[in-house]
């Protein structure tokens, strides 16, 4: 594990994103309410959350970090994919890249795992880190023109 004892407390805040393809007919169930499971987009923002909180229980020599603050939005691309959006935010020593991306992760592993009986060609696909503040490093951006 990087020894971060001698780094600065910094405001840190990263954002990651996700992309859960599935059948037209899955995403309008989702929309409606209709899975037997429950409400789909709240379970998954939950579950997100949470992972957040263990990515360092997750990820190997992944620094524990505290978690100021988890956001997690959904946006509808079209008839057959949700992206998936998480803004964590810490006062720390290191970033919360991984958290964020940890989340993203597990809310579209929800998703599929709540429609699977639906749906088995689900994909969670482009999972990635949009943006991130803080630390020695600075600010990172991703540039969607470069994105291929």
């Amino acid at each position: 594990m990087v020894d971060v004892g001698d780094k600065s407390v910094t405001r840190r805040m990263a954002r990651a994103a996700a992309t859960v393809k599935m059948q037209p007919e899955t995403l309008q169930r989702i929309r409606e309410g209709q899975i037997g499971k429950g409400d789909v987009l709240g379970v998954a923002r939950l579950a997100g959350i949470m992972a957040t909180k263990r990515t360092a229980d997750l990820i190997p020599l992944c620094h524990p970090i505290p978690i100021d603050g988890v956001t997690v939005d959904f946006g509808f691309l079209d008839d057959h994919r949700i992206e998936v959006t998480a803004t964590v935010s810490t006062s720390g020593k290191t970033g919360v890249e991984m958290e964020a991306l940890t989340c993203v992760s597990v809310v579209g592993l929800t998703i599929y795992d709540m429609c699977k009986s639906l749906d088995r060609e689900m994909v969670v696909t482009d999972v990635r880190l949009e943006e991130k503040s803080g630390g020695k490093s600075g600010h990172f951006q991703r540039n969607p023109v470069t994105d291929g």
